[in-house]
């Protein structure tokens, strides 16, 4: 039980998802503790690449998958400067906008005879991009991290991720190098295939 001090001193970071969140006694999936309640409120001690600690109100701790906690709004700093952003969008952006411009070109020299279609596919395995524009709103896959992103212009934010914490690192993907007859790269690279996931129907009140 916690006592009021402690309710008066403890200062959240950051929120657990709506769904709730698995937590771990360590920074191992081997060790699993119980899982955090949806909508609670932690605050974020330390980050280890994927994984991060966080203490709740009573004073226990527990590791969880750092990319899915929500940040929670902070008083500006003091002199009246900005709020930090979660992250600047354009990088994300870019590297789609160049993953993008890669397969229209593959498309275009397939279509001109440039390529041939066993070579197209070559050049292309290991390429994923993943774009939804709506409006002012934006969902980014994010290759290097594994994770969607989502985006309102100014800032992005995790969105939900492929792999739990301390999966190993996506291989990148070099984009294909020009050969003397403009041909392109068609080394082989291996990659997991894409998986369909079909969401639950909401069920009809």
């Amino acid at each position: 039980m916690t006592s009021p001090g402690q309710a008066a001193e403890f200062r959240p970071t950051h929120i657990v998802p709506q769904d709730g969140l698995p937590a771990w006694e360590t920074p191992d999936l081997s060790r699993p503790t119980v899982a955090l309640d949806a909508f609670l409120p932690v605050r974020l001690l330390t980050r280890r690449g994927e994984w991060g600690e966080v203490l709740c109100a009573n004073g226990w701790s527990a590791w969880v998958d750092g990319r899915l906690l929500l940040a929670v709004p902070q008083p500006p700093p003091t002199g009246g400067r900005p709020l930090t952003r979660v992250e600047d969008p354009q990088p994300l952006l870019t590297r789609c906008a160049e993953d993008l411009e890669r397969y229209r070109r593959a498309v275009t020299d397939l279509a001109s005879g440039r390529l041939d279609p066993e070579s197209f596919r070559r050049s292309l395995r290991g390429l994923r991009v993943g774009v939804v524009v709506d409006g002012e709103s934006v969902w980014l896959y994010d290759e290097t991290a594994g994770r969607w992103m989502y985006g309102d212009g100014s800032r992005l934010a995790t969105y939900a991720v492929v792999a739990g914490p301390g999966a190993p690192p996506v291989p990148q993907t070099p984009p294909p190098e020009a050969d003397t007859e403009g041909r392109g790269d068609v080394r082989d690279v291996p990659h997991e295939p894409t998986k369909i996931v079909e969401l639950p129907r909401p069920e009809a009140g």
